[in-house]
């Protein structure tokens, strides 16, 4: 009985090195396997940085027309209590219509189109301030132009 059991405990001990070697042989990534991996993460990054872009393209132009929105209520605010339009956008942060001039998206710089026009509240009809527009050029996704909006 002694015999069999240290015939049984050899046979194991011999199986075991051979099995650690095919182990040790599967243990790390093949070239393949990680070209293959490289392959998919450019696919995946492929198809998602054109979303990114759009994404970020459509909160910009989303922005400018928040931004321009806002610049037209204060003109219009700024005309209804002085009973006159302002004479630039300053005008509008000196009265604290607004607190700074805000930054077209777009373009990155506080600097717009001021539209200049006779201003009907005024007795003389003086030129003052009647709209604002983007400096930026180009259109937006939906093919509309910048300074349209």
């Amino acid at each position: 009985m002694e015999n069999e059991r240290w015939i049984i405990k050899s046979e194991i001990s011999n199986q075991s090195p051979a099995a650690n070697q095919k182990s040790g042989k599967q243990a790390g990534f093949s070239l393949l396997e990680l070209m293959i991996a490289m392959f998919i993460l450019i696919i995946l990054i492929s198809v998602a940085l054109p979303t990114y872009q759009r994404s970020i393209q459509h909160a910009r132009e989303t922005v400018l027309q928040e931004n321009l929105w806002q610049i037209r209520r204060s003109i219009d605010q700024y005309a209804a209590d002085k009973g006159k339009l302002p004479q630039s956008l300053e005008d509008l942060v000196e009265a604290k219509y607004l607190r700074e001039v805000p930054i077209d998206p777009i373009t990155d710089k506080a600097e717009w189109k001021e539209m200049q026009g006779e201003d009907i509240n005024s007795s003389e009809g003086d030129q003052a301030l009647k709209d604002v527009k983007s400096l930026a050029e180009g259109e937006d996704s939906n093919g509309k132009s910048y300074e349209e909006y």
